[in-house]
């Protein structure tokens, strides 16, 4: 099993890594701030901003009017202004940009700037939404089957509603940006973006000038959890407004309070299920409406929602589905893509209704979902036929390497023996799909050079926010090369040398990059084995490159790479390459909402065990045991990390992280004394993983599975496992399905009579 150091860690501890913050700027470079709407929804009547434009050192202050090309930044749905015009529709929403010599003066003319908004009514829920009939886009339905006669046939019949709250990113490294011109109205801009062709395309629109004209460049971000898919474009655009008319050099890094107020979260979702099962426990028919808070813009909710519909059985075979989704358009800054990208908030919702019909059956949770997970040639709702399905080998690996019955005696003895504590029990299985939904996205480029020195330059469409991607495209390239590790050094994620790409998301980015750096390596390697068999007199066919050497049917020669490589500049042998990969077998027709639009699923069982104190409502996360399929992984310390962070997140989720507006649309969890995220002290005691055995998938690079999204949905299993304590303390607890499942909730449900 391979393994390789994250190629930053040195550089991250030793806090020498560079990001946006830490550029060497100008000294003629001018700070931006944003003036934004402190109500929710209204028609702006005025806006003074004569006092605000005196005070000295505001360079000036934007706003819609000075717009050279469209006012827009909507995605999916041209449907939000970069900055308003004649009402607001969020708390936050941008209004004005001011530019100043120092942050401190911005901040004061923020203050200056007075403006009267005539209120309108607010909507801050999903379900209000769809009372009103506000959506974003019509509503999308997945059917499988035929339900309604599905039902009439079920031994056991039950509905239910479920709530699922929003989470805010906390990326470390706030929204930022540094935008410099360049000669001949050509625009610089250095942001914190996990999609660079994003903010070029949409930068060159509201300027109004060519895409060429933008340059967009990544080193690195400080994090991004999806929150910087779409919603880093905004700022960006803004300082390229004002550079575009200043010719100055403008920086705007958000401060944490205004990146809380000012950008959307994960999706919250209320959701109402029939689910019905045999009188043997199988699942025959399941219906679920999900009701996607979207916010006031359609940002990214409809590929949002659309990934709820694909996993809203999770890892389990219904032989009859029926599925909805609403989009429902609300008076909250718009919501987007978080980790998981709107499968864990259908996944939560049929494990509830499973525990639900457990509850009423009387039966364990385990034996509903055990007796239904996933088998090879099961029908998606979507249409995609399941293979090498690995639902039931981690469910039964899990049960039998981690004693499952052993641990949940411990359990019963323990609660057997003890009064005010009380300990539960879970077991969460996954099926995750992975690529983007939008076919169209599956692609990605590499751009290749090997220099005279022998050393080699790596340019991809991937941008390394800390998990680690750089690191994987370096061991691709090394391994096809056959060199050192010292030889590859990776360039920032750049427009100009690695155009029209898909964002760094849907944990498809290793994948599809991977491959690119993959086949530009392999045909450079091509045109070295030429150059090698004429310098060795042997058949290209026997060559191969390994260990900085060119080996012969196996056996190393005195030829090194560097005389390879030398010899191939005397013969003008071409050393640099340009590769595109396009996942292969993928398509979906959203007209009949059926396809094949996975390259695979990625599979796993967790199995969590908490302890809860029934005096004062707080719990513990004992451990979770974790089998997990990484197929054939190319790099099990990165990937362990992965699972292991994006569970930390999962928890959270689900137990602890609670975002909450006033009625009047206003953030009220603005800070990090409102809201509160996994620490030390919530992190499980253990966690232990164990790779599943498996042959991988060719479409994944190098057979190693994609690893960043699937892993935070086993965090679902903690809320059921501190349900599970709760009712051993009370047995007149009803659940509610509600999370996140905070202490508060807790202690109340504790003494629930």
């Amino acid at each position: 099993m391979k393994t390789m150091k994250n190629i930053d860690s040195f550089t991250h501890v030793r806090g020498e890594s560079l990001f946006v913050d830490d550029l060497m700027i100008r000294k003629d470079a001018l700070i931006g701030l944003c003036f934004d709407s402190p109500k929710a929804h209204g028609k702006i009547k005025s806006v003074d901003y004569s006092v605000a434009e005196s005070l000295e050192g505001v360079e000036r202050i934007f706003t819609y009017k000075d717009v050279l090309g469209e006012n827009q930044i909507g995605g999916i749905i041209p449907d939000e202004p970069l900055w308003a015009q004649n009402e607001v529709h969020f708390w936050g929403q941008p209004i004005a940009f001011i530019v100043a010599k120092t942050e401190a003066i911005a901040k004061k003319a923020r203050a200056l700037i007075k403006i009267e908004i005539e209120e309108l009514p607010v909507i801050t829920t999903a379900i209000e939404a769809k009372q009103k009939g506000s959506f974003i886009n019509a509503p999308r339905i997945f059917n499988l089957g035929n339900t309604q006669k599905s039902f009439e046939e079920c031994e056991y019949v039950f509905e239910g509603e479920t709530f699922s709250n929003g989470q805010e990113h906390l990326y470390l490294e706030t929204q930022g940006c540094y935008v410099e011109p360049l000669e001949n109205g050509n625009i610089k801009i250095t942001s914190s973006t996990q999609g660079p062709t994003q903010v070029q395309k949409t930068a060159a629109k509201v300027l109004g000038v060519p895409m060429h004209k933008i340059e967009v460049d990544v080193i690195r971000l400080g994090g991004g959890f999806g929150g910087k898919e779409d919603q880093a474009t905004p700022w960006a655009v803004m300082a390229a407004v004002a550079v575009q008319h200043l010719k100055k050099p403008v920086k705007y890094m958000l401060n944490r309070h205004d990146d809380l107020r000012m950008t959307g979260k994960r999706h919250p979702y209320s959701s109402f299920f029939k689910i019905g099962l045999s009188k043997d426990l199988k699942i025959k028919a399941f219906e679920a409406e999900f009701l996607q808070n979207a916010g006031a813009a359609a940002d990214l909710s409809p590929a949002v929602a659309e990934r709820t519909l694909f996993h809203a059985t999770n890892s389990y075979f219904v032989p009859n589905v029926n599925v909805s989704v609403y989009s429902c358009k609300t008076n909250l800054p718009p919501n987007t893509a978080f980790r998981g990208f709107g499968g864990p908030q259908g996944m939560f919702v049929i494990e509830s209704a499973i525990a639900m019909a457990a509850e009423k059956i009387g039966v364990d949770r385990r034996k509903i979902q055990e007796v239904n997970l996933l088998k090879e040639n099961d029908e998606f709702s979507y249409g995609q036929i399941a293979n090498e399905v690995q639902a039931e080998r981690s469910w039964f690996t899990a049960k039998d390497k981690f004693e499952f019955e052993q641990l949940e005696k411990e359990v019963q003895r323990f609660n057997n023996e003890n009064q005010l504590f009380k300990k539960g029990i879970s077991l969460m299985p996954i099926a995750f799909g992975i690529s983007f939904t939008n076919t169209p996205m599956n692609h990605a480029r590499a751009l290749v050079h090997i220099y005279q020195d022998g050393s080699v330059g790596v340019s991809t469409g991937a941008v390394e926010m800390g998990q680690s991607v750089n690191t994987k495209m370096l061991q691709v390239a090394q391994d096809v090369l056959g060199i050192s590790a010292a030889k590859v050094k990776l360039e920032t994620t750049n427009t100009t040398r690695v155009a029209n790409t898909s964002p760094s998301a849907a944990s498809s980015t290793a994948d599809l990059n991977g491959k690119a750096v993959e086949m530009a390596c392999n045909l450079l390697l091509d045109r070295l084995k030429i150059v090698a068999s004429k310098m060795l007199s042997s058949d290209e066919k026997n060559i191969n490159f390994k260990d900085n050497c060119v080996f012969i049917d196996g056996k190393k020669s005195d030829v090194t790479w560097n005389a390879v490589i030398a010899q191939a500049m005397l013969e003008r042998v071409s050393l640099s390459e340009n590769a595109h990969y396009a996942t292969p077998e993928i398509h979906f027709d959203k007209s009949k909402e059926k396809g094949h639009p996975f390259a695979y699923h990625v599979y796993g069982t967790a199995i969590t065990t908490v302890t809860v104190d029934c005096l004062r409502g707080i719990y513990e996360v004992d451990s979770v045991k974790i089998v997990h399929d990484f197929g054939k992984t190319m790099n099990l310390g990165i990937d362990i990390g992965q699972v292991e962070g994006a569970l930390a997140q999962g928890i959270g989720w689900m137990t602890m992280e609670e975002i909450a507006y006033g009625k009047d649309g206003r953030l009220l969890s603005n800070a990090l004394s409102t809201y509160k995220v996994p620490d030390i002290f919530s992190a499980p005691k253990t966690i232990e993983t164990i790779p599943l055995e498996t042959e991988g998938n060719e479409l994944a690079i190098q057979k190693s599975k994609a690893v960043g999204e699937p892993p935070l949905m086993y965090g679902i299993g903690t809320y059921f496992a501190i349900q599970q304590a709760v009712k051993a303390y009370n047995k007149n607890y009803k659940p509610k399905y509600h999370s996140p499942f905070t202490p508060e909730k807790v202690l109340m449900a504790l003494y629930e009579k």
